[in-house]
């Protein structure tokens, strides 16, 4: 069975379906969104079942011609890290369709169309993941701009023109790198055998010391201006503001992960000696990420804006992560990706049910929500305390992992990033202090606590955040194969520990 295809293409079928939809059915748009990314998600689980966890190699792989006379095929395969973030994506789906109820509702172009452009960007998600030929990729990666521009743009609040441009020139210049680093790529296997965009073949090339490194930066500034890691995220804060709470959750907790994804598949397997080479200056805008995210999120009066930025400083560990080039390092930034991912929503979607009940998305005008709606103030309570890393929820261990995992070779990164969880404590537990405890601010005393529908949207975010804090067994097994063979097809092994200052043997 072709499973990525049938990921894909379920997806695009309930959009066709939905579009096909006359108005006297209006109504069920939404329950047709829902029951496909249902039916997807259930249909990930299914493929991830047979996933060999001890078989580092691509896994159901297809492979077809696509555009012959340039060697680009429709090829597709999936390690360890690409099934995490794929089920990363199918399982926020059909949260982000449920908990957003009512967000598409006074939109520019209508409840049809909101469901089209997110079932429309669900199927760019599995691809980007799933894509094994680079220019099949890079197509990926540039059409998932559109959906979210015009989610953005079409169905955000505030200066949501300006963010959907933004996030757009930020990312097609990004793209427009990587571009050129491709067709680099595609010139060079021609001199050396054969044209191809595959990317294990790519992987065997060989280059000047000067070419690896420019066609690197092509690929890495793309990646981070993605993820976004400092200074390439000034996009983020803007988009997130302006954005639905539901497409946030989206664009923070898979989109912003393909760069994330991208530094691990193309920068370390195409590039391994540019790799080694810009780790020191990578390491160094990792943790200005985490110490800078975390500064300004301790200024925000806006909670979507304060989300965001807290995002930046958690882009900061899973790049540090990345490029500590150990195998503890790898694991805890792919974990990191997963965990991120469900804290985010959390934060996004209650914030925004917070702002809908309130009419407001400052964080002063919430005080003593406690006391009035104690289930929404407890859940973001959590939801916060996830977004900390406490210990006994899910981005605890991930992050515990990305700086045991960097103190073993850059212990200086490892310490000044350590600080970044003090930050942490402020940039949280200050506005968690403003918005739950505290007398009840004027106008909050009708405000109305979680309804069923959100209380069941929210409950598995909750449950995957408390379970994967104690028992992250299930992933990790999973991960941490993948993660020994990337480090070690990048020439690097785990530093051995040292006794009474001697390395240990």
């Amino acid at each position: 069975m072709n499973w990525l295809t049938t990921l894909m293409a379920l997806p695009l079928l309930g959009a066709l379906v939905i579009a096909a939809l006359p108005k006297s059915m209006s109504n069920k748009v939404k329950p047709v969104a829902l029951a496909t990314t249902l039916v997807v998600a259930g249909a990930t689980i299914a493929m991830a079942v047979g996933f060999q966890r001890d078989n580092v190699d691509m896994q159901f792989v297809e492979v077809h011609s696509w555009i012959p006379s340039f060697g680009i095929s429709y090829a597709l395969g999936v390690d360890a890290i690409a099934l995490v973030l794929i089920l990363l994506s199918v399982l926020l789906a059909p949260i982000v369709v449920l908990a957003g109820w009512n967000e598409p509702n006074g939109g520019r172009w209508g409840v049809k169309t909101f469901y089209v452009l997110m079932l429309v960007l669900e199927t760019m998600m599995i691809g980007v993941f799933a894509a094994t030929d680079v220019f099949l990729f890079y197509v990926f990666f540039e059409a998932m701009l559109i959906p979210v521009y015009f989610l953005i743009g079409g169905y955000g609040t505030g200066e949501r023109a300006a963010a959907a441009v933004k996030f757009l020139l930020y990312s097609l210049f990004g793209g427009l790198l990587m571009l050129v680093s491709i067709i680099a790529l595609y010139v060079l296997s021609g001199e050396q055998g054969g044209h191809t965009f595959d990317t294990f073949a790519l992987s065997h090339l060989k280059m000047s010391s000067m070419t690896e490194n420019l066609l690197f930066l092509g690929f890495f500034i793309a990646f981070a201006i993605k993820a976004p890691v400092w200074p390439f995220h000034t996009w983020l804060p803007d988009a997130a503001a302006a954005a639905t709470p539901g497409t946030s959750v989206l664009l923070l907790g898979v989109l912003d992960k393909v760069g994330t994804f991208g530094m691990i598949r193309y920068c370390l397997t195409l590039f391994p000696n540019a790799t080694k080479t810009f780790t020191p200056v990578i390491l160094t805008l990792a943790v200005i990420s985490i110490i800078y995210g975390a500064f300004l999120a301790i200024g925000q009066k806006d909670i979507k804006r304060l989300i965001a930025f807290t995002s930046i400083s958690h882009f900061g560990f899973i790049t540090m992560g990345i490029f500590a080039m150990t195998s503890q390092g790898h694991s805890g930034a792919t974990l990191y990706m997963f965990n991120h991912g469900f804290s985010t929503a959390a934060l996004f979607l209650v914030a925004g049910w917070m702002i809908s009940r309130r009419g407001s998305s400052k964080i002063a005008d919430f005080g003593g929500l406690q006391r009035v709606t104690p289930v929404m103030a407890w859940t973001f309570f959590i939801a916060g305390m996830s977004s900390l890393a406490l210990p006994g929820l899910s981005s605890f261990v991930s992050e515990f992992l990305v700086l045991v995992g960097t103190y073993t070779r850059y212990p200086v990164a490892a310490v000044i990033g350590t600080f970044g969880i003090v930050l942490a404590a402020l940039y949280i537990l200050i506005p968690v202090q403003k918005a739950l405890h505290g007398p009840v601010t004027a106008g909050n005393e009708a405000l109305t606590d979680l309804n069923l529908r959100e209380k069941i949207a929210i409950a598995p975010v909750l449950a995957v955040i408390v379970a994967l804090g104690f028992y992250p067994s299930p992933l990790l097994n999973v991960i941490n194969p993948g993660a020994a063979h990337t480090i070690a097809n990048a020439g690097f092994t785990d530093p051995l520990p040292q006794i009474n200052g001697e390395v240990g043997k």
